[in-house]
């Protein structure tokens, strides 16, 4: 195994450049391979090291969410499991702020692309996104390229001071306004009268 590795490393240091976009690259293709994005942005840690591999996690995450932005925008009705699970976990009546999705990216089991469309719902055009995917990206790829090996080493009741930690964290950025439709307010009225 450690003579892979050694080979592995010899050809990134070789072919630096087809290295580096093969790796951004990865991030795109992550989706498709259902691979999560934490163990892309340690293995950019463990082969480009923090500083590089935090750049190239921080490119491929945000060109993976463009990616994302442009089919969900020419396919709407395929995205309709995303759209129900976001309806479940976050209702229909509220908006994530920015703050609020950057802290729910570092938090591991939460749908990378689940998010994505929390930022598309609330920034409504492709520039505001771009600028939003990015800035959300860069603590994600940051955390988990510099320190993800260390994170795999975490005691449970460490794991759960951190969890706790970002909840409070997700309550203190959220956005302190809900606004309703005047649709959706009277619809739900007529349905709680009639149950």
């Amino acid at each position: 195994m450690e003579e892979k590795l050694n080979v592995l490393f010899v050809i990134i240091e070789s072919h630096w450049l087809l290295a580096s976009l093969g790796f951004i690259l990865f991030h795109v293709l992550r989706q498709v391979l259902f691979i999560p994005v934490v163990i892309i942005c340690i293995a950019g840690g463990a082969l480009f090291g923090g500083f590089v591999g935090s750049i190239y996690s921080i490119l491929g995450l945000t060109l993976s969410s463009l990616f994302f932005y442009f089919l969900y925008k020419q396919m709407p009705g395929v995205f309709g499991k995303v759209l129900t699970m976001k309806e479940k976990l976050f209702g229909n009546r509220g908006n994530l702020s920015v703050g609020q999705v950057t802290v729910l990216r570092l938090i591991p089991f939460i749908h990378f692309h689940l998010l994505s469309l929390c930022l598309i719902e609330t920034t409504k055009t492709f520039s505001k996104y771009a600028k939003a995917s990015f800035l959300t990206n860069i603590p994600l790829a940051i955390i988990y390229t510099v320190f993800g090996q260390f994170i795999k080493e975490f005691s449970p009741t460490a794991m759960l001071v951190v969890l706790i930690g970002l909840s409070i964290l997700l309550l203190i950025m959220r956005q302190k306004v809900v606004v309703m439709k005047w649709e959706q307010f009277f619809q739900k009225e007529k349905q709680y009268k009639r149950g």
